[in-house]
């Protein structure tokens, strides 16, 4: 199967074919070209992804990756990083095996189609040529036979004519064997000129056009071929990444099967917990007995009958109900109404009612439930001093033993701070060591350098390792003090001990007390294993009593008169002018102020409020820093 036997007479087609062809390649190099720009621009992608979702370096996102989940997704996106590489090595395999190889290669295939073509046109060309030779000769045989033919007539009509000389008849004899010698002469190059054509369209028909188109065929083939071997490669690029991207996906599965709730679940643990123990059991109070509960100075150290431990105050503190704080703001606290407030009286007035609006209804909770729950709510500051000192806390200036934490909290980040010190020490020792070698190294061999040049470092390594070992004992210290009272994690522990109630009391007061006694609003640990607490009563009874009183945020109207009958109430009469100093937070509470010593809530809707703008702002700011 040839081209030259069997296509012989369709060079025009042949022609069109192989441009044809050649389109083809070129729209394959082009769709190669597109396919590397979707990788490179898919390859992209997934590395903006992965980089917008890695943790911000320096910031709270980095703590968050120490869960197991989490780095189950970090590991995910390193992964995802070296997924969108091999999408950058497939982009750019096919762009060097492929579109580069069919690029040059079109362009020979071009080069050797024109010179074919060429060729063709050429023995073309040259047959046409042998045919227009064949043609005249031809012509000029017929016209030289012709005119033989014309002077044989012409001779012999002369001959026959009696009337013309004998020399008029010789004269036509001589032209008509010439025009038949010029007529053999024709006949003789019509002859030759048709046998030299017919073996020239003999070798055109059977040699040169089917070499011609012989290589055509070959070229075509080629090309055939090339554009095979090149979508073979498009498919090879893919599969010589498929096991790096099969690896990735089988660490993205490691990473998630690495996931670890139950550690996790610890981590919260220790991430959150404050060491503190929870409260102990509410005592019974027996109301059978109708008892007036007052605000006394005794109310808190009244020895309860039924046996649990009881709590005293030492000193001349002993007429304080609580050392660290005034007695209406402890009582206000300790007392503030909980239920939801009465509503207002349906009448404008409340003197049309006959008994007047009653004063808010709730159960009295025991006087220990007010005395936790004030342990636990959040120190509030008073005063702008305190304010000053609260933010200073907030922005990060907090003690340096960490005393303003929990106690779980604060034993994490001395460890911390302990380990990170030791890393320190070991650091600088080992840069000591290193110096002390190149010293001994130097007295060794003089010519290697001067052994006093390092005395000087060497010095000043070891006071860093002295103030860094200092620092270190300090911390470790603040460290051991934590631990050795953090309460015992072990309850049967607790119980051998047969301390278990006394640590809780105690830990309870001392709680409250060293919270109310920070300015700053930090924790501490003291915690006594006495169940009688004894607090001297020298410095705090002048330190508190001159502390300023909560800020007013605004006035309030009276609109009904109401009587405060429970503890945490104050009574009002109906437009009465009075200063408020808590806005109401939900409750439906207010808490006002009437003077110095007289304070409490009122339900708010016994009151129209004017708050004071910037005092309301200063207001939220001291809240905002109590939170």
């Amino acid at each position: 199967m040839s081209w030259g036997t069997e296509l012989w007479d369709q060079f025009d087609n042949l022609e069109k074919h192989t441009q044809w062809g050649i389109d083809v390649l070129e729209k394959f190099i082009k769709f190669v070209k597109e396919r590397t720009e979707i990788e490179l621009s898919y390859a992209k992608q997934l590395r903006n992804l992965s980089k917008k979702y890695q943790p911000k370096k320096n910031s709270k996102e980095e703590e968050e990756y120490r869960y197991t989940s989490t780095r189950a997704f970090l590991a995910t996106l390193n992964e995802m990083n070296d997924y969108a590489g091999q999408h950058e090595v497939i982009s750019e395999n096919m762009t060097s095996l492929i579109t580069g190889e069919l690029t040059r290669y079109v362009q020979e295939l071009k080069q050797e189609r024109k010179s074919h073509f060429h060729d063709g046109r050429k023995a073309q060309q040259h047959i046409e040529t042998c045919w227009k030779q064949l043609e005249a000769s031809k012509r000029r045989f017929e016209r030289d036979c012709k005119e033989a033919d014309r002077a044989q007539q012409y001779f012999e009509k002369m001959d026959a004519d009696i009337n013309v000389t004998k020399a008029d008849v010789e004269k036509a004899r001589q032209q008509a064997q010439l025009r038949h010698q010029m007529a053999e002469d024709s006949k003789a190059e019509y002859s030759s000129t048709l046998q030299k054509f017919n073996s020239e369209q003999h070798d055109h028909y059977y040699t040169h056009i089917p070499n011609i188109f012989q290589k055509i065929q070959e070229m075509e083939e080629r090309r055939i071929v090339r554009i095979g071997e090149s979508m073979k490669t498009f498919a090879e690029v893919d599969r010589q990444v498929i096991p790096i991207i099969g690896k990735c996906l089988d660490e993205i599965t490691k990473a998630a099967e690495s996931i670890d709730h139950k550690n996790d679940s610890q981590l919260v643990i220790e991430a959150f917990k404050s060491g503190f123990e929870p409260p102990g059991d509410i005592d019974f109070e027996d109301f059978t007995q109708p008892m007036k509960r007052t605000v006394s100075e005794s109310s808190l150290s009244n020895s309860r009958g039924d046996g649990k431990s009881e709590l005293k105050f030492g000193g001349k503190s002993k007429g304080k109900l609580w050392p660290f704080i005034k007695k209406n703001k402890l009582m206000s606290l300790l007392t503030s109404p909980h239920q939801p407030p009465p509503p207002p009286p349906a009448s404008a007035s409340p003197s049309a009612v006959p008994n007047g609006p009653q004063s808010p209804k709730q159960q009295k909770e025991p006087l220990s439930h007010r005395f936790n729950e004030f342990m636990t709510s959040k120190p509030k500051i008073h005063c702008f001093r305190s304010l000053k000192r609260g933010l200073s806390l907030k922005l990060g200036a907090g003690p340096e033993d960490f005393s303003h934490l929990p106690p779980e909290q604060r034993r994490k980040k001395l460890q911390q701070k302990v380990d990170e010190l030791n890393k320190d020490i070991q650091k600088e020792m080992d840069q000591r060591d290193a110096l002390t070698k190149m010293k001994d190294v130097y007295i060794k061999n003089p010519q290697m350098g001067d052994a006093a040049s390092v005395d000087h470092r060497l010095a000043e390594l070891g006071q860093n390792i002295e103030k860094l070992r200092l620092e270190a004992q300090k911390f470790e210290g603040w460290l051991a003090e934590v631990e050795g009272r953090l309460p015992m994690r072990n309850e049967q522990a607790r119980r051998q001990s047969g301390l278990y109630e006394a640590q809780n009391t105690s830990a309870v007061n001392s709680c409250a007390q060293d919270r109310e006694s920070s300015p700053d609003g930090s924790y501490t640990e003291e915690q006594s294993q006495e169940t009688e607490m004894k607090v001297p009563a020298t410095d705090f009874d002048d330190e508190f009593d001159d502390e300023e009183p909560l800020p007013t945020i605004g006035t309030c109207k009276a609109l009904y008169t109401f009587e405060g009958q429970n503890e945490g109430t104050i009574s009002v009469a109906e437009g009465e002018m009075l200063y408020v100093i808590e806005e109401d937070k939900g409750d439906g509470w207010t808490r006002i102020r009437r003077n110095e010593d007289e304070e409490g809530y009122v339900p708010t809707s016994y009151v129209e409020v004017y708050l004071d703008k910037n005092a309301k702002d200063v207001y939220k700011s001291l809240q905002k820093i109590s939170e």
